[in-house]
């Protein structure tokens, strides 16, 4: 049995670099292909899905910081692991080479054998990432029956501040919330909605939340949180299936709030003033259908007292709204004679002023209520 070679894809505008490096990969059994230009780099690595690529910085037009940029904006390549090569060598270009999306940053002039070395490295590491993405999904799929998880309760939890309302309209409802603990002051809220109301929803519920559970914590960022969920899902979802989801990471120990939205409602904001509140807007893939997604984190300071709101669609599309942007503009009016009032009442106040008895939901509804 032949064995599949790892492919390295070589970004670099001088001739003798790209040939150094192929040969010298080559020896070592790994598959070459190369470009001269970013652009060019940018389409090879999109068709040719290498395992990993090494990205000169100083190239004419499109610099390499630009097509590691896009990389990683592209479902296709942006878990594709990037090593820069670049003569540069001054901290502020390697942090921002890092802070873009690059695992390493070599510079030139480069000893081959450290090239190779870290090379390996970073494939190992990625292929051991996705041996766990695997394994967990494994461990889901041995669940025989979609069953609700049970949902965590404010007395479970004082210290994490938080009221909810939820109301499925079916038992096997397709919205889900969780909190969890991640660290003192430190608590991670997430509000979901499976595509459809049946079983296999529920068991996506189910899976959700033990995602959520064995990826929040200290180790991973919140990004890394939802994309680590996200890239399990992928492995178990039904076709046409997917899922959004909105996650606060909230450090009540430095005073931020971390906001990820995968194709999900924008998170309603109240400060500790009288005045409007506001919409939070993160951009973001929906979960499960995609390998790889994009979404793109919102970070804000906040101030104990101040409130968020996550929702599912169920509550800015009840009967009587034509729209969710009208469906916001309610709820934005039921919050504002909420904010002097203690969390839960606040809460309740909302659902009453939009679900009132007249009002007969025909979708799951979740509101889940937070302060700092």
């Amino acid at each position: 049995m032949m064995i599949d070679a790892p492919k390295i894809l070589v970004v670099d505008d001088e001739p003798v670099n790209v040939k150094l490096l192929e040969v010298s990969f080559q020896k070592e059994g790994f598959k070459t292909v190369s470009a001269t230009n970013g652009p060019g780099g940018f389409d090879l690595a999109r068709r040719e899905r290498p395992d990993l690529i090494l990205l000169d910085i100083m190239m004419p037009g499109e610099s390499g910081f630009q097509t590691c940029a896009r990389l990683k904006e592209n479902h296709a390549t942006m878990d594709i692991p990037v090593i820069f090569l670049s003569a540069m060598d001054d901290l502020k270009h390697k942090v921002e080479g890092l802070t873009i999306g690059a695992v390493d940053y070599i510079t030139k002039p480069f000893e081959k054998r450290e090239v190779i070395a870290r090379a390996r490295l970073h494939i190992k590491l990625g292929r051991a990432y996705q041996a766990l993405v695997a394994a967990q999904g494994d461990k889901l799929h041995c669940l025989k029956e979609a069953q609700r998880s049970i949902l965590v309760k404010p007395e479970d939890l004082p210290d994490a501040g938080f009221e909810v309302f939820y109301k499925p309209i079916q038992e096997a409802g397709g919205d889900f919330f969780d909190v969890v603990r991640i660290s003192d002051g430190i608590y991670g809220y997430l509000v979901a909605d499976v595509s459809g109301h049946d079983l296999g929803s529920a068991f996506m519920t189910s899976a959700v939340k033990a995602l959520f559970r064995q990826n929040v914590t200290p180790c991973l960022s919140p990004l890394e949180t939802m994309k680590t969920i996200n890239s399990v899902l992928h492995t178990i979802v039904s076709e046409g299936q997917h899922l959004t989801a909105c996650y606060l990471h909230l450090n009540r120990l430095n005073s931020r709030a971390t906001i990820i939205s995968a194709g999900h409602p924008p998170v309603l904001f109240g400060g500790t003033n009288q005045g409007p509140p506001e919409y939070v807007h993160a951009e973001g893939d929906v979960l499960g259908p995609f390998a790889s997604v994009y979404l793109k984190p919102i970070e804000r300071k906040v101030m104990p007292n101040e409130r968020f709101f996550l929702y599912t669609d169920g509550l800015i599309e009840l009967p009587g709204s034509k729209s969710r942007i009208e469906g916001r503009k309610r709820l934005t009016e039921a919050y504002g004679t909420t904010p002097s009032k203690p969390l839960r009442d606040a809460v309740s106040s909302i659902i009453q002023n939009l679900c009132g008895e007249e009002r007969q939901a025909t979708d799951d509804v979740l509101l889940l209520g937070i302060e700092v």
